[in-house]
């Protein structure tokens, strides 16, 4: 008798308990919803596109110098790093070439040398023309034979032959001091363009050689960006074909033209080059860009305003006004941006709802007025 009793009141309890709970979800189901006002909604309808080739490219700058050295020897002064800013003319470096400057003074004590002879020469030459002058003064007078006469003459012929290869030879002297001074200038590294120092290939102490890169100067002034185009699409694209261009480093997205095409394709990627100027701020070589070209076909697609889709992290949704006009959030996959409208591949269908504006206002399950 004793067990019956527990067992009826345990039965009793449990039912209780299961009354309670059956008239609390009673009253979460009776809760009336959240009502929001002031949206604005848009009827999603699917439309015409045209069909857009994605190709991808970097940021070159327009103008870029490779610096390199014309001569062998030790890097002993270098004035500049990855990053500084130069002017056309500056001293970027000094190789230590004694040999080259070893020639240079050499050839200057040549021109010294060439010009000492050549005043030997002109004073033996202006002797023999004034010994010449006299002997012949004394011809005419039969004061000396033609014999000796004819002696001074040769020695006036020889005298200005002599004069005339000094003065050549310091000439060749002159011109081989050019020369030399010019390969003793080559040890001073000049910067042959205004820009930026872009990368360095060389440190102090480094021994280089003729031909090998130093360091790239880049113009920062003008940049442009080089898309690969895929080689199937070179009778479709010419000089002045617009593009959307998208630059993610600085947040930039924007109309443009095709400036020029490199006419030779790479054989390896069987791709060819497509040049677009730019003008934004904050380029920098070496970064990423795209390119949406259109092909001349057309598709059929959605498209929703750019400030319908809310972003949660890696999600990236929309809300979505049902019949009952109750807010519910749909999970959509979105593809390229087409001004201020966003494409939509996934998640959405034609004649649907969706809040375009006041979504900060909205939560799931909200009613919308």
């Amino acid at each position: 008798m004793r067990n019956y009793l527990l067992l009826v009141t345990i039965l009793l309890t449990v039912a209780h308990s299961g009354c309670s709970k059956k008239h609390d979800a009673g009253k979460v189901e009776n809760t009336p919803a959240v009502v929001v006002k002031g949206v604005s909604m848009e009827t999603v309808k699917s439309s015409a596109m045209p069909e857009l080739l994605d190709v991808v490219g970097s940021v070159r700058a327009r103008t870029s110098a490779v610096v390199s050295t014309r001569i062998p020897g030790s890097i002993s002064i270098l004035c500049v790093r990855e990053g500084d800013r130069v002017k056309k003319g500056q001293l970027l470096a000094q190789l230590d070439a004694r040999e080259n400057q070893a020639t240079a003074a050499v050839a200057t004590a040549a021109i010294d040398e060439a010009r000492r002879g050549l005043d030997e020469a002109q004073s033996r030459k202006k002797l023999a023309d004034s010994t010449f002058d006299r002997y012949n003064n004394l011809l005419k007078e039969q004061a000396v034979s033609r014999q000796e006469f004819d002696v001074k003459q040769t020695e006036k012929d020889v005298a200005a032959q002599e004069a005339a290869r000094a003065e050549s030879r310091l000439r060749q002297a002159q011109e081989g001091a050019k020369a030399s001074t010019t390969m003793s200038d080559y040890t001073r590294i000049i910067a042959p363009i205004s820009g930026i120092v872009a990368s360095k290939q060389a440190d102090l102490g480094a021994t280089v050689f003729p031909g090998q890169p130093l360091m790239t100067i880049e113009d920062d002034g003008s940049y442009q960006l080089e898309l690969a185009l895929p080689e199937n699409v070179a009778a479709k694209v010419k000089p002045g074909t617009a593009l959307q261009v998208t630059l993610d480093a600085v947040g930039s997205s924007f109309a443009a033209r095709i400036a020029e095409i490199v006419p030779t394709a790479d054989p390896a990627s069987r791709t060819f080059i497509a040049k677009i100027a730019l003008n934004q701020k904050g380029l920098k070589s070496g970064m990423f860009g795209r390119g949406a070209l259109n092909i001349g076909t057309s598709v059929n697609g959605i498209t929703v305003p750019k400030r319908a889709v809310v972003e949660h992290g890696a999600l990236t949704s929309v809300w979505v006004v049902d019949k009952d006009n109750i807010a519910r959030m749909r999970i959509v996959k979105v593809g390229r941006a087409n001004g201020e409208r966003m494409e939509i591949l996934a998640g959405l269908s034609d004649g649907e709802r969706i809040v375009v504006s006041g979504a900060e206002k909205i939560t799931e399950g909200a009613r919308v007025e």
